[in-house]
């Protein structure tokens, strides 16, 4: 079968790739759709996100749908059925585990992080664990999104939103559009977004914010020098946390969802101690997959409008380069590898 490779910086291929071996605890299936996710990219620029480095050619994707290639009755999925994947499985034996805490679990296998290879490839041999069973009228569009949209779900739990307070989004691609939509559905007051790419912009204001701007300190003046009780950070510049100190009010709080460049932060402290910030950093998920499914099968966030572009497995490099770009109006683009 075929695979897309990121074999160094920029450097992407396609390449053929040994078929998945299925068994009593392995279900091959046929990828049916896989976004380009942020954390991609970062493979795709830098080579690695801090100690996850790639040292030989690596498949990456972990935002995923697929379909089911032989009938499993025993675990009540049919032959073509459509799923959701969750890329991580945790070894729920750790300290983390038992807390609960599967998303800090240091022993997760994760599908797409070096040196577990990713959906960017024809087929896979998935375990019982990480099918998740999906709405038969969800599109792939839909079924991928579902584990963004777990990203955005975990972030505001962090988050706990109160009403009508108001918050910052900086940073809307996908992961801050979604909690833009998110931050609404919880009843929280004027949303501000920030984000230096005009159709990005134009997007947050679709999907609920307030006022938008290329400009952080705009939110300066839209809320009269006090700041905002929260800020939702999703950049990927070194720049994010500082840019989200800077628009927190007195005892605000912050929560760090993107993955810097470098993979270092730029944060002057005087200012952010003394305003005495509670800060948190988000890191994937925990058990979110059924309200993410109840969220898109209710109509309450509408994922498939962030999916902007389709690409063949062939052309998955040009799906790269855009979104690097940001180029084409791009938001989320999807691979098709059996288009």
């Amino acid at each position: 079968m075929k695979a897309l490779y990121i074999r160094g910086v920029r450097d992407i291929t396609i390449g053929d790739a040994p078929e998945p071996v299925p068994g009593n605890d392995r279900i091959a299936v046929e990828v049916a759709g896989v976004g380009v996710c942020g954390s991609d990219l970062h493979y795709y620029l830098e080579g690695s996100i801090g100690s996850q480095v790639i040292v030989e050619p690596f498949v990456p994707g972990h935002e995923f749908a697929a379909r089911v290639i032989e009938a499993r009755p025993e675990l009540g999925l049919a032959k073509g059925e459509l799923i959701a994947v969750d890329p991580a499985m945790p070894c729920g034996h750790c300290e983390w585990c038992h807390r609960g805490e599967i998303n800090l679990c240091p022993d997760t296998v994760f599908n797409g992080a070096p040196p577990y290879p990713g959906a960017m490839a024809e087929r896979m041999a998935i375990e019982p664990r990480q099918v998740v069973k999906v709405p038969q009228h969800f599109t792939i569009e839909e079924t991928m999104m579902l584990e963004p949209l777990g990203v955005a779900i975990h972030a505001i739990d962090l988050a706990r939103p109160r009403l009508l307070e108001s918050v910052a989004v900086i940073g809307c691609g996908p992961i801050g559009l979604l909690m833009i939509a998110l931050a609404r559905l919880a009843g929280v007051g004027q949303i501000l977004a920030i984000d230096p790419v005009d159709y990005r912009r134009a997007h947050a204001g679709a999907l609920g914010a307030d006022r938008v701007s290329a400009d952080r300190h705009d939110i300066a003046a839209w809320t009269d020098g006090r700041g905002v009780d929260l800020v939702l950070e999703a950049t990927n510049a070194p720049e994010g946390f500082q840019h989200a100190a800077d628009v927190a009010r007195i005892g605000g709080r912050i929560v760090l969802v993107g993955i810097p460049e470098g993979d270092s932060y730029t944060l002057a402290a005087g200012a952010a101690r003394r305003k005495g910030l509670s800060v948190k950093f988000s890191r994937r998920m925990g058990h979110v997959y059924p309200r993410a499914i109840r969220l898109v099968a209710e109509r309450r966030v509408d994922v498939a409008r962030i999916v902007t572009h389709r690409f063949p497995l062939a052309e998955g490099a040009r799906a790269f380069e855009i979104q690097a770009a940001c180029a084409d109006g791009a938001l989320k683009s999807l691979i098709l590898p059996n288009a």
